[in-house]
């Protein structure tokens, strides 16, 4: 059944829309509808804080109006449309029926939910790919004393995945004027395979040219 509501400029019509919200989210129920927009549009601002309801219920509409239209408006003037509210009210009441009303939410469209299905699952891939993380220290070992260490860890950090991020690294002498190279790096479990970054990158060509073997120390979840 239609909910009326008149004078909602005044406090006792404000009144009445506080009783009707008692215990309700919105006007016709749990989902904000068609009824709140021409409700809020009646109410010239806020209600005061002896409307607890009636502010609490016109906070949650301005927040859903200004999340779907977020450019900032300059202000209009309506002559005469504070001083015969009365007046306006059988024309409003004659376009409820009208399913041509201006719905300021708009009808959802098959665009509209394949865009929101694909943030979705765009989201959820996001969350899926970064669930978790670990924390890896691997030694590098060269050839012999004669290979260009620099020129090593340039090679090694020159492979570049989704979910690698190489850290500090650091020269170790192991005997014999050889050193190996320690560094970290940190991967995203579900995108690299430590296995496979060696096997498939580190110790193929051209990398293979400095590196001899590799080698974890550490291995670590975050």
């Amino acid at each position: 059944m239609a909910v009326t509501f008149s004078d909602l400029h005044t406090a006792d019509g404000l009144k009445a829309l506080e009783a009707h919200l008692a215990g309700k989210t919105y006007v016709s129920g749990d989902v904000i509808s068609k009824d709140d927009i021409k409700v809020f549009a009646a109410v010239p601002s806020k209600p005061g804080a002896e409307f607890p309801n009636a502010a609490r219920w016109y906070e949650t509409v301005a927040a859903a109006v200004a999340s779907r239209f977020p450019g900032k408006g300059v202000g209009v003037n309506l002559p005469g449309a504070g001083s015969a509210p009365a007046a306006a009210a059988p024309a409003a009441e004659a376009k409820d029926d009208d399913d041509d009303d201006l719905d300021l939410f708009g009808d959802e469209t098959e665009e509209d939910k394949k865009a929101a299905d694909e943030r979705a699952a765009a989201k959820a891939s996001a969350k899926k790919k970064e669930s978790g993380k670990s924390s890896v220290l691997m030694d590098v070992k060269p050839w012999d004393d004669e290979t260009d260490m620099k020129k090593l860890e340039e090679a090694v950090r020159s492979v570049q995945m989704e979910g690698l991020t190489w850290g500090a690294s650091k020269l170790v002498p192991v005997g014999y004027g050889i050193k190996k190279m320690t560094i970290m790096l940190t991967i995203v479990d579900d995108l690299v395979s430590v296995d496979s970054l060696i096997e498939d990158h580190l110790q193929e060509a051209p990398i293979n040219e400095y590196v001899q073997s590799c080698d974890i120390v550490a291995f670590n979840k975050i």
